[in-house]
């Protein structure tokens, strides 16, 4: 039996509002950027690598403008029927269930499709007409066309550092994009991330970011990605659930990002002289 249920849960748009403030350290200008794009309908793309702060920044900065904000984490099997919508059984009649980019469109919400590349390429185009001034979603299945609310925002993200040629973003799709960079934060703002939201010292959280730094040198020598900042999170985590340091950093910032024994060898030995 094929089931039919919607991968995107119905909820009243209400739910989607940020209501408490989340802890962003801006590193430039990437908060004023945003707000201008915002404010003159343009199109946000986010290029970062993996854990580095950029949804946290859709987070913040949809606390900030007061909208609500309808994140798609994508995948190889996520269809443009998934986004905009579909026909649902229910009892003896059928329903058009919204997707959640017609939900925001609706609603002037942000939409904020997360690593957009891994979706299926249906997904791109039917999101290209709400990335110019036609600000529009065509609906086939209804045979309507909506016209996108003042307050609706589109914002992507993809991490281009392991991208291949075959997922990637056509020049006709980062072109109707303004871009933001991201990378993981300067070492100060760094260990001020770490030490918040895990809860250890500020000593301590001194010591993980150097330990990531160091493993972000391997990048270029096997490595296929630095250390994200979020690992540096999970592991002080640990640390202050009172997990030993080594084991803490072994656990979640060396067996994530590497199989490589001789690779994971001289993370260990990294941890080990930094934390000695």
């Amino acid at each position: 039996m094929t089931d039919k249920r919607p991968l995107f849960q119905e909820l009243p748009v209400e739910e989607y509002v940020i209501e408490n403030e989340p802890y962003y350290i801006p590193v430039g200008s990437e908060v004023e950027i945003f707000t201008a794009a915002y404010r003159n309908h343009l199109p946000i793309n986010l290029k970062g690598p993996t854990g580095c702060g950029k949804t946290r920044f859709m987070e913040y900065m949809a606390y900030k403008l007061k909208r609500p904000l309808i994140t798609v984490a994508c995948h190889e099997d996520l269809t443009a029927t998934d986004l905009v919508g579909r026909f649902l059984i229910k009892g003896d009649s059928v329903e058009w269930n919204d997707g959640p980019l017609t939900k925001a469109v609706k609603s002037g919400a942000i939409c904020y499709l997360d690593e957009v590349v891994e979706a299926r390429k249906d997904t791109i185009v039917v999101i290209h007409p709400l990335t110019d001034n036609r600000r529009i979603i065509p609906i086939d299945k209804l045979g309507v066309i909506l016209k996108a609310s003042s307050e609706f925002m589109l914002a992507i993200s993809y991490n281009p550092g392991y991208q291949s040629a075959v997922k990637d973003l056509k020049q006709s799709t980062r072109q109707r994009f303004v871009s933001i960079e991201f990378d993981y934060p300067p070492t100060e703002i760094e260990k001020q991330i770490v030490a918040h939201e895990s809860g250890i010292d500020d000593r301590m959280a001194g010591s993980l970011v150097e330990i990531g730094h160091r493993i972000r040198n391997f990048k270029h020598h096997g490595l296929e990605e630095g250390v994200s900042t979020r690992l540096l999170i999970y592991a002080g985590k640990l640390i202050h659930e009172g997990i030993e340091p080594k084991e803490a950093c072994r656990i979640a910032m060396a067996r994530p990002i590497t199989d490589n024994p001789d690779l994971q060898k001289s993370i260990d030995e990294i941890i080990a002289a930094i934390l000695e």
